[in-house]
């Protein structure tokens, strides 16, 4: 049996049989990390970095693919303890290293240039923009008050090598703002894919992928369908939940 902090519930992730400790009040994984995380090729021998771990959810999703080199960075003392509690509960303490730090401070967590694929789940608020939760953890994973777009561009144009990618997922709306300042940190746009809730509804999130160095030219894959006409999951997402 787990053991449990107070405010804790052990969640089923519902894919390679793995569990997920989480808390409420700091702020659940959704469905996002899920699309992030099946979002282009990965190869066993990559070297990994997530941005904002949180839960770890995101470096678990990933180990399920086949990745066993994968370090996630974590400002939130206790969204770190939870992701090093829930590495070592899925039994991939072998593949998955927790660092606890603040990722606007890169330089003083990990070495320049040290990973093939960097993500990031970052917040997708402005600070000012929309509705602001009065609970610490849900307004820290939410809103941009620790660490904005460009923190995180920064971020993995340090981590990232030459020539290595970068997958993010974010709002729609946000799009010309994100192309703009990835070109501007050498993160060539090269995958965008839009994310539907349902296939007569506009946009609402998109992935997209940049390469360090890249040349320009973008690929636009067929967008993401999240449900299908009868309110059940689609096809491809049952696929990344195996079923």
């Amino acid at each position: 049996m787990t053991d449990l902090c107070e405010g804790e519930r052990l969640d089923d992730l519902l894919i390679d049989n793995m569990k997920l400790i989480q808390r409420p009040d700091q702020f659940c994984f959704s469905i996002d990390a899920v699309l992030l995380a099946h979002f282009g090729g990965v190869k066993p021998t990559q070297s990994i970095l997530d941005l904002g771990t949180g839960t770890g959810v995101i470096p678990l999703l990933l180990s399920a693919r086949g990745v066993t080199i994968l370090t996630g960075i974590e400002l939130n003392p206790i969204m770190a303890d939870i992701a090093r509690r829930n590495v070592q509960l899925n039994g991939k303490l072998d593949k998955i290293t927790v660092i606890e730090g603040d990722y606007c401070h890169v330089p003083d967590l990990v070495a320049s240039g040290s990973y093939d694929v960097v993500y990031a789940n970052p917040p997708y608020r402005e600070a000012a923009r929309g509705y602001v939760s009065p609970v610490a953890g849900l307004r820290l994973a939410k809103h941009e008050t620790t660490a904005t777009l460009v923190d995180v561009l920064r971020a993995v144009r340090y981590t990232v090598k030459y020539r290595g990618r970068f997958r993010m997922i974010h709002l729609a709306e946000r799009c010309v703002d994100i192309m703009a300042a990835m070109r501007h940190y050498d993160l060539e746009p090269k995958v965008l894919q839009l994310i539907h809730s349902r296939r007569d509804r506009a946009a609402k999130l998109l992935l997209i992928e940049g390469v360090r160095g890249g040349k320009p030219g973008i690929q636009v894959l067929p967008p993401v369908i999240i449900y299908d006409n009868s309110g059940d999951y689609s096809e491809t997402v049952r696929r990344w939940y195996g079923k």
